[in-house]
């Protein structure tokens, strides 16, 4: 039974940084850890579901893409889904690839190959040769409209060239920025004493975000385009010849694009492309295999997330070695410490670095690290590097062994251990937590305040403006107005998304509330189990474990927060400044109740709002992705690979018709 909850511990664990790793990556642009680090997170999970499939979970990043579109920009859905790649990372995973592809296909097969570009990918949609619209991939189903800001790339054609360009073409590319043009972006903004960019992808991640596409029309960026997504007409038979007509078009394809006819010519590209990647002039971390001809990859078809017909075959981490100065600790939202290395500052592939984490106490003692060791720092993807190990031969025997603190850096409260992380109990208490608590609350899954960052929190809390969640309902203009750089705009902003926010959801409240373990899923099904606050904060443990999907350590992180006295006297302050939890229909039974939905298609009697709506009323839930917990499939017209799936998978699929009958309509 310990064994069955420290796994399910350890599912959930790499849930939540996975999906926090891809809302840095996807929306903010911002990636804290390198693509390797990722993949390794990626791999563990995935092999945790297939070892103990009960705890897969339709919601899991493992299948899911990318990551929630965020509010900034119109979402607009892709003409077909914008999956991600399986990662391989030697020959052996080569091999493994081609005998799959050979084994199903029953003949040999070549490839055509090309660099792992660094940037942002995007579709490209044409309507009778003229561009009409460009999307970000967001979550590999719906994207953000950023048409505008592709349109002032130079190299993107704005009409094809051809006489016979097809009524309907969608092109997927990567936005990217070439290594000169960011030393070049980089050095400008030293010169003008602003902060400088990580690396070349995050540009291209910032630029397609801006909502003043002036902004994005004075970076250099480029377009490579590199599959055709829809097309009208006699489709190219290979990936080669899809290629080559793009470029006719007037597209710039992947740079160094190769056709091999083996495997082997495939690992003998790989070996070349990784030998000269520190002579391109654009980013690579890798190279992307796909199978040559296009029956082939129709027949093979997808995963959940990825194509059966294409891999990315990754590098080798880049290292670099330099001295290791110091450790410090942050204290993260949950209380969680996390030691910090401080290093001498040393160029990682043109990037400055003097950080990496550690992550845990049992980081350090598998790599042994030392206060003043040298260490090899591994890089993929142009982000904050890791210490993969260390260099012990240039030990001089004045390195000192690291002992995490005995009491909380930011309020020492004395620290509690939980297997290998090192938590502060003092909750809000704690002003570490308080303020990564506070950025959680009016982030856009909670209470959605548009304007608070993390510099606003640093400096209201600095500022003596802000000391609780509830505070922020305190601040006034007169206060705000007298914050360096604040004017009247921004100020009326800010106050109006704060009185905006006054009224809010039950699930969005439980999650703002940062409630250990407890994640937007959970917080929905709580909301549609109890009804209201006053109900889920007076469950006692039987009520709430008997929830389903809700386990023992989820139950016992509500009833511990709970019966935090602080905790129910900020909730309260809340209420008397003003805040208002809107009641969820409560929903003990019905026809529905506990079952799955997924909807595809366009459905012609309801929005999909509505329809979300009377599954919910009915005891049901409506999830994104098809998995194996889905228990209804609406296909509305159009329908897309949902369907697909849903058939393949034996789901219970319904006409609109059908669902309205279902939920009495």
């Amino acid at each position: 039974m310990a064994k069955d909850k420290n796994i399910n511990k350890r599912i959930s664990e790499l849930r939540e940084m996975i999906l926090r790793h891809n809302d840095l990556y996807y929306i903010d642009g911002l990636p804290e850890i390198s693509d390797n680090k990722y993949d390794e997170l990626v791999r563990e999970l995935k092999a945790l579901e297939l070892q103990y499939p009960e705890y897969v979970s339709s919601d899991s990043p493992t299948q899911t893409v990318g990551a929630p579109i965020p509010d900034k920009f119109e979402k607009v859905q892709h003409v077909t889904p914008m999956l991600s790649l399986e990662s391989i990372n030697d020959s052996l995973g080569a091999n493994h690839f081609d005998q799959v592809c050979v084994k199903e296909l029953g003949e040999s097969i070549d490839y055509l190959c090309e660099p792992k570009l660094d940037g942002l990918s995007v579709e490209l949609v044409y309507e009778n040769g003229i561009f009409t619209r460009a999307a970000t991939r967001g979550d590999g189903m719906t994207g953000e409209e950023v048409t505008l800001n592709v349109r002032t790339i130079g190299n993107v054609p704005k009409r094809l060239k051809s006489s016979d360009a097809p009524k309907h073409l969608a092109v997927r590319g990567e936005v990217m920025m070439h290594i000169k043009d960011f030393q070049e972006l980089n050095k400008r903004r030293i010169e003008q004493n602003g902060d400088v960019f990580a690396n070349p992808r995050n540009v291209a991640a910032g630029s397609m975000r801006q909502l003043d596409a002036r902004v994005t029309a004075r970076r250099k960026l480029h377009v490579y385009c590199y599959q055709i997504l829809a097309f009208s007409g006699n489709a190219p038979t290979t990936q080669f010849e899809a290629m080559k007509l793009l470029k006719q078009m007037g597209f710039d394809v992947s740079p160094n694009m190769k056709h091999c006819r083996n495997i082997e010519e495939v690992k003998e590209y790989h070996h070349n492309m990784e030998a000269v990647r520190d002579d391109l002039n654009y980013e690579i971390d890798g190279i992307v295999v796909k199978v040559n001809k296009i029956k082939f990859q129709e027949k093979l078809g997808t995963r959940t997330t990825n194509p059966k017909w294409a891999v990315a075959y990754k590098f080798k981490p880049r290292k670099e070695i330099t001295r290791l100065e110091d450790i410090i600790v942050q204290v993260g939202r949950t209380g969680v410490i996390t030691p910090l290395a401080l290093l001498q500052a040393v160029e990682v592939g043109g990037v400055t670095v003097s950080r990496a984490t550690l992550h845990n106490m049992d980081q350090i003692k598998k790599l042994g690290v030392k206060i003043g060791d040298y260490v090899k720092l591994h890089r993929a993807g142009d982000v904050i590097p890791y210490i993969a190990e260390v260099v012990k031969e240039k030990r001089t025997g004045k390195e000192k062994e690291f002992h995490m603190p005995s009491k909380c850096p930011s309020c020492g409260a004395k620290v509690e251990w939980e297997n290998v992380f090192c938590r502060c109990p003092a909750g809000l208490a704690c002003p570490a937590q308080l303020k990564e608590t506070i950025i959680h609350y009016t982030s856009k899954g909670a209470a959605n305040i548009d304007g608070f960052s993390v510099k606003t929190v640093e400096l209201l809390y600095s500022k003596g403006l802000i000391r609780n969640i509830s505070d922020i309902y305190s601040l006034n203009s007169s206060d705000l107005l007298k914050l360096e750089g604040w004017k009247e705009k921004r100020t009326n902003n800010l106050l109006e998304a704060i009185e905006k926010s006054k009224n809010i959801a039950l699930d969005r409240f439980i999650f703002g509330l940062g409630i250990r373990n407890v994640g937007k899923h959970i917080a929905f099904l709580l909301a549609k189990r109890f009804g209201n606050l006053e109900n889920i904060i007076s469950a006692d443990r039987d009520r709430i474990v008997a929830v389903k999907e809700i386990g023992p350590e989820i139950t016992d992180s509500i009833i511990d927060f709970f019966n935090v006295s602080e905790n129910i006297k900020e909730i309260k302050r809340l209420k008397n400044a003003g805040v208002v939890v809107v009641e969820s229909k409560l929903v003990s039974k019905g026809r529905l109740l506990e079952k799955k939905f997924v909807f595809t298609g366009t459905l012609e009697k309801l929005t999909r709002q509505e329809a979300k709506d009377l599954v919910e009323s009915k005891g049901g839930e409506v999830v994104s992705s098809v998995g194996k917990d889905v228990d209804f499939v609406v296909a509305g017209k159009k329908a897309g690979s949902k369907l697909k799936k849903a058939k393949e998978k034996d789901i219970k699929v319904l006409s609109e018709e059908e669902f309205m009958k279902l939920v009495g309509r």
